[in-house]
C-alpha cells in the first residue's frame, strides 16, 4: 500500500556516497561524535586534522568553509556543514540506506535519542567543565579541593540520570546518536585521569554506565577513532 511505499522511500539512500571530508581537532568530543557516526554508518570519509595551536581554524581556506572557526565541519560533495548535531542528523537522513541508523525506532524512540543528545550538550558538558578546569588548567596554587569535590558530586548525579536512561545495552535502547554524543565526554574524564595522577575517573561511574562504557569501547571501529595525541605518552 501507500504507507509501505512511503516507509521504503524513507529507508532508501537519498544520494550516492563518495568521499566525505571531516575536518576535526584531535581531542574534540564534538568532532569525535561525528567520526563515530560516520563509522557506525560505514560511510567512506577522510580526516583532515586541524591544529588549534597553529591557528588552522582561522586560516582563510577553513574560514571559507566555517566562518565560526570551529570543528567539526564536513564537506560532502558540494555540501558543507558544521555543528555536530546537524551533521549527525544529516548523515542519518542523507544516507538512510547505508549502515545502521543513528536515530532508529519509532518517533518516540527518536525523540528520546534527541533528548539525550540535548542533555549531553546542555547539562553533562557543563557538569564536567569545572572538573576539567580544576584538574588540567588551574595552577597549583589556584587549585581548590572543595571546589573539585563539589564539581565531582555534580558529575556523579548526572551519571545517575544517564544510567537510568539505559534501556538494555545502550542509551535509549539500540546503539544510537545518543551513545556517540555521550561517550567522548566520558572518555575526556579518562584523559584527565591519565594526565593527573591520583584522579580516578572510573570510580565516578555507576555500575550500569561502567558496563555501557565497556560495550562502547568494544565496538569494532572505536580504537581507530581515539584522538591521535591521546595515543602518545605525555
Amino acid at each position: 500500500g501507500v504507507a509501505g511505499s512511503d516507509a521504503r522511500q524513507r529507508r532508501a539512500p537519498r544520494k550516492a556516497c563518495e568521499m566525505i571530508t571531516l575536518y576535526y581537532g584531535s581531542g574534540s568530543p564534538f568532532a569525535w561524535r561525528v567520526q563515530l557516526a560516520l563509522d557506525h554508518k560505514a560511510l567512506p570519509y577522510e580526516r583532515k586534522i586541524l591544529s588549534f595551536a597553529a591557528g588552522d581554524t582561522r586560516k582563510p581556506e577553513f574560514v571559507a568553509l566555517n566562518p565560526r572557526h570551529r570543528v567539526p565541519t564536513i564537506v560532502d560533495g558540494e555540501f558543507v556543514l558544521y555543528e555536530s548535531n546537524a551533521i549527525v542528523e544529516y548523515l542519518d537522513e542523507a544516507y538512510a540506506g547505508r549502515g545502521a541508523a543513528l536515530f532508529p525506532g519509532n518517533p518516540e524512540r527518536r525523540a528520546l535519542i534527541r533528548r539525550l543528545v540535548s542533555e549531553v550538550d546542555n547539562y553533562f558538558d557543563k557538569a564536567i567543565d569545572p572538573v576539567i578546569d580544576e584538574l588540567l588548567y588551574k595552577k597549583p596554587d589556584e587549585k581548590d579541593p572543595k571546589r573539585l569535590a563539589d564539581a565531582l558530586q555534580v558529575v556523579r548525579e548526572d551519571y545517575a540520570l544517564f544510567e537510568r536512561a539505559l534501556a538494555g545495552d545502550f542509551l535509549a535502547g539500540p546503539l544510537s546518536a545518543a551513545d556517540f554524543a555521550f561517550y567522548p565526554l566520558v572518555a575526556f574524564l579518562d584523559r584527565c585521569a591519565v594526565r593527573v595522577p591520583g584522579f580516578d575517573a572510573a570510580s565516578l561511574l555507576p555500575r550500569g554506565l561502567a558496563a555501557w562504557k565497556q560495550r562502547m569501547e568494544a565496538l569494532p571501529f572505536m580504537a581507530a577513532t581515539i584522538p591521535p595525541h591521546w595515543q602518545k605518552k605525555d
